[in-house]
């Protein structure tokens, strides 16, 4: 069962769009794509980095999305580059007071949900996400209260306000575990709010499910029908899909995981190409740790397409050089979270990372069951 709500409003206020991004506009009109620097300027902009985290006792995490400088500094200056399970983790671990969040606001807010008593700054903190804005709080909770009998199970695309009302947090890394052992439970579940994921996990598991209607914004565009053409111009290629993908995207996978699982399976899978249905940003990471392999965008553009530039989340290119060096030396974009929310909202955070580590540490799914409680 899936029930529709309103149709959420996207609009921005209305920001420089680079001509490289003029494909993408009648969609997303007011996206901010940041001025590339020149070579010079991104030597700069890299060492003064790398000078205001020693200064600052600060450390950076970006995740696979964001820009490859991003990227590639977090991991020179001894931060993490990651999925955003992982980023939570780091952050919360790390001796570092302040900690640099190149991602979208969720992932900020995360942070300072698990280290209260650190500085989170975002290099942009007007960088959020589709998944995030279309589950409104109110209307979650009232969506909630109309089904009491269900367990809460939202995913890490929400805000800190949607996380205090659940009772589970999943990433696409543990989802299917998690909602797994809730089922063998006795759990029904309430999802929110990619409709597309919660329908993989359901089908995969078998769970009773009741959906949030959401959708991300890169995701949703995947086209099996063009997807199916690039197969056939490239018949040796495994094809790697995100769950948040759509059903008929997702049915002609070779292998369907989170960034870190496409990471995974690109490394081990038995194969020269790849054609990925995953945010564009993951091709650097991918070509990085494979340069013996070619990696090909699955299309979000041909005949059924309405977007003809959508593999690129607007908000993580919003994430610049320029911006890491300005919050680092002026403490602009701090994350503030409302600190009567941060109790609430770290019990299905704390509760995920604990069935995590409990995997992670070789633990089997099925052990973990007694943590879930019955329904």
């Amino acid at each position: 069962m899936i029930t529709i709500l309103k149709e959420v409003d996207y609009e921005q206020p209305q920001l420089e769009i680079t001509p490289s991004d003029a494909a993408c506009a009648t969609k997303h009109a007011w996206a901010r794509v940041p001025v590339e620097p020149s070579p010079a300027e991104r030597t700069q902009l890299k060492d003064k980095i790398r000078q205001l985290l020693k200064e600052k006792n600060a450390v950076m995490v970006s995740h696979y999305y964001v820009h490859p400088d991003l990227q590639d500094l977090a991991e020179e200056t001894g931060g993490l580059v990651s999925d955003s399970l992982e980023m939570a983790r780091f952050g919360r671990d790390h001796a570092a007071q302040t900690l640099v969040v190149s991602g979208v606001r969720f992932m900020g807010e995360t942070a300072k949900i698990l280290s209260p008593e650190k500085r989170v700054l975002m290099p942009d903190l007007e960088a959020t996400c589709s998944l995030d804005l279309g589950c409104p709080v109110d209307e979650f909770s009232a969506f909630c209260d109309a089904h009491p009998d269900r367990t809460v199970v939202v995913y890490a695309n929400t805000s800190a306000a949607v996380k205090a009302r659940a009772d589970w947090l999943v990433t696409s890394s543990c989802a299917l575990e998690i909602v797994k052992a809730l089922k063998d439970k006795g759990h029904k579940i309430l999802w929110a709010p990619d409709r597309h994921l919660g329908g993989y996990i359901q089908r995969e598991t078998g769970a009773d499910m009741l959906m949030w209607n959401g959708s991300c914004i890169v995701h949703d565009e995947f086209k099996a029908f063009e997807l199916e053409a690039l197969m056939r111009e490239h018949p040796q290629a495994k094809v790697l899909v995100h769950p948040e993908s759509p059903e008929h995207v997702v049915a002609l996978a070779d292998a369907v995981g989170s960034t870190s699982a496409i990471l995974k399976a690109a490394r081990e899978m038995d194969a020269r190409e790849f054609i990925v249905a995953t945010d564009n940003g993951m091709m650097h990471k991918l070509r990085t740790l494979n340069p013996g392999k070619v990696f090909l965008e699955a299309p979000t553009a041909g005949n059924s397409a309405t977007c003809k530039s959508c593999a690129h989340c607007p908000w993580m290119a919003m994430n610049s050089l320029v911006d890491v060096a300005r919050v680092l030396e002026t403490g602009a974009n701090e994350v503030q979270v409302d600190p009567t929310l941060i109790p609430r909202a770290r019990v299905p955070i704390d509760r995920m990372l604990a069935f995590t580590s409990a995997l992670k540490g070789g633990a089997d799914a099925g052990s973990l069951v007694p943590m879930i409680g019955a329904a």
